[in-house]
């Protein structure tokens, strides 16, 4: 009876890459209490058959006559042209680089290098992957959001190989693969925000989106890394109404402002007024001021206030010269104006 422990990993890369990715049965699990690398025996397989984190190939399955023929034949060829065919048959692969090899189909041990690797003339062939980060842009995508408003929004995503045979043999093309299913991301995203969400909350999204690809994408090999909202483009019409109401609101509050403000200095000249009105000298004071504060400026006229109270004598003393006013006619004597003229009026008919 076969009995497994439950691995504790040191991060996320380490769970994802726990893995074989060679023909080695041998998994490396890192032990809590850090006592180093435990070598685990791998699991009873059919024979025939190579496991690789949950998919089979075909590598170990009995080879018919005829490969065992073409194996040999390219195996003299090699020998027979040795001197040449060393420069042909030994290959190199970069730091940053893994290859896969296929021999007459089969996968032929896990992903090589870095460093030198050899291939047999004529019936071997690899594919090299590239490890380092790739960045691609996503195309616009013209979308409509969750409240019915059309708007155009591109991003950039950075990802790499985390496992380079999972890249080659279980998808085709994962440089396009992953291009298409970050622009349909992207569009299920938006369609599922409203517009304030989608420009308040870029960050959240972006988490977001990275989170779906990666899931998706960890079948291929592929490891997203980071999800960035370039731009979110909005219709001129709709800019326009957005600019409006935006304007609207700053002179309601321009508004709102300048009535508290003329609030506040009306209760100031009122308490002004009341400390002005209990000295005699202090309105004269400020007339002085005012006239001070008017001249600073080069003015050619100048407005001088003259209060009253300096007049009063001098109109007492000429009081008696001044006309009398016009006597004003009573209602009472036109009153009897007219019964007067209407008792006259027979006497003239006689």
């Amino acid at each position: 009876m076969e009995q497994q422990d439950s691995p504790v990993y040191a991060n996320y890369e380490d769970m994802r890459n726990s893995g074989p990715t060679s023909s080695t049965g041998y998994m490396i699990h890192m032990t809590p209490g850090g006592n180093g690398m435990a070598p685990e025996q791998p699991e009873l397989k059919r024979p025939g058959t190579q496991p690789y984190r949950g998919f089979k190939t075909s590598e170990n399955e009995p080879r018919g006559c005829m490969e065992w023929v073409v194996t040999i034949l390219s195996t003299l060829v090699f020998i027979l042209t040795s001197p040449i065919a060393i420069f042909i048959c030994f290959k190199v692969v970069a730091e940053y680089e893994r290859a896969i090899i296929f021999r007459l189909g089969r996968l032929s041990g896990g992903a090589r290098g870095p460093g030198m690797f050899f291939i047999l003339p004529c019936i071997d062939e690899y594919r090299k992957v590239d490890l380092r980060t790739v960045t691609f842009n996503v195309p616009q995508q013209e979308m409509l959001t969750k409240d019915a408003v059309t708007v155009t929004v591109d991003a950039v995503v950075y990802y790499r190989i985390s496992d380079p045979l999972y890249a080659v043999v279980q998808v085709e093309d994962y440089s396009h693969s992953t291009r298409l299913l970050a622009a349909t991301t992207l569009r299920n995203i938006v369609g599922t925000r409203n517009l304030s969400e989608l420009l308040t909350e870029r960050e959240l999204l972006a988490h977001t989106m990275q989170a779906t690809l990666d899931d998706a994408t960890e079948p291929w090999g592929v490891m997203v890394e980071r999800v960035e909202m370039k731009d979110v483009s909005l219709p001129v019409s709709m800019q326009r109404a957005m600019a409006a109401e935006a304007e609207a609101a700053r002179d309601a509050r321009a508004k709102v402002i300048a009535a508290e403000g003329e609030k506040k200095s009306a209760t100031a000249l009122k308490e002004a007024s009341d400390v002005i009105s209990s000295s005699p000298s202090a309105l004269q004071l400020r007339y002085l001021q005012t006239l001070s504060s008017i001249s600073a400026e080069k003015n050619s006229t100048i407005v001088f206030p003259l209060p009253m109270e300096l007049l009063t004598p001098y109109l007492a003393k000429y009081a008696h010269m001044m006309p009398p006013p016009p006597p004003s006619q009573s209602p009472v004597k036109s009153d009897c104006s007219l019964i007067d003229a209407q008792a006259a009026w027979p006497k003239t008919n006689l």
